[in-house]
């Protein structure tokens, strides 16, 4: 869930969700939970989540989703993440700000995303 959580901070980190961006979303969930997985209770965190507390929210996700991935999950997360910034064909400064994070973070592990 942690990955999901970071998603979707990114599509809604720059004030505007993309259906491109919601497709990127869905298609990480195919991939990460190939059985059905109920999403109310995040959804209502996330909804309830203030924009001035993404950034924290944000990196304890990536904490979280740290601890609990190998590092090829982690490649692959990073892979999702940078194609949901870009789906809508534009790079905020504020998504710019996450990905960073996420990289800075994880940096032994994205050389060749």
């Amino acid at each position: 869930m942690a990955g999901y959580h970071m998603l979707m901070i990114l599509s809604q980190v720059d004030g505007e969700f993309d259906k491109s961006e919601g497709k990127v979303i869905v298609k990480y969930l195919k991939d990460a939970f190939p059985f059905h997985v109920n999403l109310d209770n995040e959804v209502e965190v996330l909804s309830s989540l203030p924009q001035e507390d993404y950034f924290l929210h944000f990196n304890n996700a990536m904490n979280d989703f740290y601890e609990d991935s190998i590092p090829q999950e982690r490649v692959d997360f990073l892979n999702f993440a940078v194609k949901m910034v870009k789906a809508d064909k534009k790079i905020t400064p504020e998504e710019n700000k996450f990905l960073k994070e996420l990289f800075f973070a994880w940096e032994s592990e994205h050389e060749g995303v």
